[in-house]
């Protein structure tokens, strides 16, 4: 059966989620039998593209990654990112491109960052039946170079601030809220102050799930991971090593064998 916006919401203090980020139709089709939530997050355009941050995911962008992983999904809820510029700025731009990623993927439900700033925007979608996750802390849109990625929190104003966004972002009608690189107190705090799921990333086992890249916990990932990753293979070195054999082959020619290669064939005398 496939997973429901009620499922997840239901799930707060639970078994938890268990969610991962997917980008296209091959990998989906391996995480969708294990996840409960699957998000087709803009760090696709770091993961796929090379950019340096996700603000240069695109709507085209996202939407054509939400079509292919719909395509995929039997089980797990799909959850696309409304992309950098798409939503901030004006409210009923925001209704039209969330309308527009809804109508072209299929997807379950759409992901946008911020708090309390970001609220009123969450309101008008969900009034509009378009399920919202929501997203505080790490705001990876509001991050433009690798240093900028810091545990946030830390300091007593800062965790008020990030309380105030969940409680916010929940009571404007998000389903759910992920929480992003915050001490372990704090996410603790705000699972307990908010009656809907949190899903964190950087925030400890007190959430009520979890996602990651799933790149970085295939180990596919060559540049450095942050510390809330766990590596639960290493692809990166096994496809190396995959590639430097059949290099060799290749130019020893001990591929491709007769069972690689078609033959001619030979009519029977009668």
């Amino acid at each position: 059966m496939k997973k429901t916006i009620n499922d997840i919401f239901s799930a707060k203090h639970q078994m938890p989620l268990v969610c991962l980020t997917s980008y296209t139709a091959p990998m989906t089709k391996l995480l969708d039998p294990h996840c409960d939530l699957l998000l087709v997050g803009d760090s696709v355009a770091m993961v796929l593209y090379g950019e340096v941050n996700t603000q240069s995911a695109s709507l085209e962008m996202m939407i054509a990654h939400g079509r292919a992983v719909m395509k995929s999904a039997k089980r797990a809820l799909v959850v696309v990112d409304m992309p950098f510029g798409s939503y901030e700025h004006d409210k009923q731009d925001a209704l039209i491109n969330a309308q527009r990623i809804m109508d072209e993927t299929g997807c379950d439900a759409l992901k946008l960052e911020g708090g309390e700033v970001m609220a009123d925007i969450v309101h008008l979608l969900t009034q509009n039946d378009i399920p919202v996750m929501g997203h505080i802390g790490l705001l990876p849109q509001s991050v433009t170079t690798a240093d900028g990625f810091k545990v946030q929190g830390r300091d007593h104003e800062d965790a008020q601030q990030i309380m105030k966004d969940a409680k916010a972002i929940s009571e404007a009608g998000a389903f759910c809220v992920v929480v992003e690189a915050v001490p372990e107190p704090l996410a603790a705090a705000i699972t307990g102050a908010i009656q809907v799921p949190t899903i964190g990333i950087g925030a400890s086992a007190a959430c009520d799930g979890q996602i990651l890249v799933v790149d970085d916990m295939l180990g596919l990932t060559d540049d450095r991971v942050p510390k809330f990753v766990k590596q639960y293979a290493a692809l990166h070195d096994q496809i190396s090593k995959a590639v430097t054999l059949y290099k060799h082959e290749v130019q020893t020619r001990e591929f491709p064998k007769a069972e690689n290669t078609y033959q001619v064939k030979t009519k029977t005398a009668a």
